[in-house]
């Protein structure tokens, strides 16, 4: 795709490794705690087999997407939804995750949803898909996403303070891009053109996670899954990152605070266009959980 996609990659690697490393001395000081101290009484969520919370996800958001049609020898710009198009760059997203533990078996999914829609007076010529907006013209755009995420791991160790392990999955997203405005082709003006790509991708993912109990009601948790893969039209790499800490306030209910970290880099090379979306969210997330 050029060197234009990777134009942020120096932040976008930093930010991703500051994730990773985040879940990662989680789980690490869950490992290490669980070898020096006795294990504490039997109590919480690594004693529960069914859980299911909500979230009030607040993320920081960009968006970087390029759609070039095959039909026409015009590149694709490389656009900025947050700059170029002014969508609002932090959201609250709400998001549901639910688990269930089968012995040394564990399985999770979670899901959450980012809309976003404006109107801007464009400060430069946008090309999308076979269509360029001009300079100065109003342009409607949008990007909405559903994102799903299912594993299915295995507790390698499994004490009474603590569990960790390893997982698989799958991590789905789709996308929708829509730009309409008034617009130029093939050299002539016209009121109004709307251009839409939808993109569903789904990306297996290998992943590792932790839970370590603090204190009989306080757990700390971390995870995260890596993909790095060419399936078909999508050639994807995908981080997705978590580590919290929850209190238990009553025998089925607890309250939790966890940062959370997503990074797709997606290209697609479909029949009749091409391209690649830049998608990254990271942010502190609220969560509400209840768990038997």
């Amino acid at each position: 795709m050029g060197n234009s996609d990777f134009s942020n990659a120096g932040t976008v690697n930093h930010t991703h490794s500051k994730a990773i490393r985040i879940a990662s001395v989680a789980s690490a000081a869950a490992v290490a705690a669980a070898l020096s101290c006795p294990a504490p009484v039997r109590a919480q969520t690594l004693d529960d087999d069914y859980w299911l919370n909500v979230q009030a996800y607040y993320p920081r958001v960009d968006t970087n997407a390029r759609v070039t049609a095959k039909t026409e020898q015009a590149i694709g710009t490389d656009i900025d939804f947050e700059k170029d198009l002014k969508l609002d760059n932090r959201d609250v997203l709400p998001a549901v995750s639910a688990g269930a533990r089968f012995g040394h078996v564990v399985v999770a999914a979670d899901f959450f949803k980012l809309k976003r829609s404006g109107s801007i007076d464009l400060a430069r010529d946008l090309v999308f898909d076979d269509v360029t907006y001009p300079v100065n013209a109003r342009i409607s755009s949008g990007f909405d996403s559903n994102i799903y995420r299912l594993t299915v791991g295995y507790a390698l160790v499994q004490q009474p303070d603590l569990e960790l392990g390893a997982a698989i999955g799958v991590h789905a997203t789709q996308f929708q891009l829509e730009l309409s405005g008034q617009a130029t082709t093939d050299g002539e003006t016209f009121a109004t053109e709307r251009r839409r790509k939808k993109v569903f991708a789904p990306l297996p993912t290998v992943g590792l996670f932790a839970t370590w109990r603090l204190a009989p009601r306080l757990e700390a948790t971390g995870r995260v899954d890596y993909l790095s893969l060419k399936i078909g039209d999508y050639d994807g790499r995908l981080v997705n990152a978590q580590a919290g800490v929850s209190y238990k306030v009553l025998k089925n209910a607890s309250i939790g605070l966890a940062y959370r970290y997503v990074n797709y880099r997606i290209k697609i090379d479909k029949d009749v266009w091409s391209g690649r979306i830049r998608y990254a969210l990271n942010g502190p997330a609220l969560i509400l959980q209840a768990s038997f």
